[in-house]
């Protein structure tokens, strides 16, 4: 006698046996909108990435001029403590930058479902810029059901609306 095939069993609604019943389901996960993260970026983009962009040209590099014959390092020297301070807000104040926390956001590991670690803050912010950078990596955001961008997925974290406690 042959083993009834899967499909059938699962097709007349009777239970299935191995690894089906060992299958635990996730819980689902309610992502923020593409609305609110836009906001937090901004936020985070005048109160954080401004002041130091100006202080590089006009203090680091003496003028606007020195700053745009030298693009390269101008840039270096802006992002690089751009994102040394968003990952010391991620990781002190549980996921959440100034911008997060102005529109009631966090941002969770995916798999844990609790505040990443301090290597997947890191990765995510050096990703953030690879996908700002690449304009597949930003906009593929807004066509995703879960609305995960580029650094999002190679980190493994997502943005979630935080809870008040």
């Amino acid at each position: 006698m042959a083993k009834k095939q899967r499909f059938r069993d699962t097709k007349k609604g009777k239970a299935t046996t191995g690894r089906e019943q060992n299958r635990v389901d996730k819980p689902s996960i309610p992502f923020a909108t593409n609305g609110k993260k836009g906001k937090a970026f901004l936020t985070d983009m005048f109160m954080l990435f401004m002041p130091i962009f100006y202080f590089v040209i006009y203090v680091v590099m003496g003028s606007l001029q020195e700053a745009g014959s030298q693009k390269l390092l101008s840039w270096g020297y802006t992002l690089i403590p751009y994102i040394f301070i968003i990952t010391i807000f991620m990781y002190r104040d549980e996921g959440r930058t100034p911008g997060l926390r102005s529109q009631s956001l966090r941002v969770i590991d995916m798999d844990t479902l609790d505040k990443p670690s301090l290597f997947s803050i890191i990765f995510r912010n050096m990703a953030l810029i690879l996908s700002i950078l690449t304009l597949f990596g930003w906009i593929m955001m807004f066509f995703r059901k879960d609305k995960l961008g580029l650094h999002d997925l190679l980190s493994r974290t997502c943005v979630i609306p935080s809870v008040s406690k």
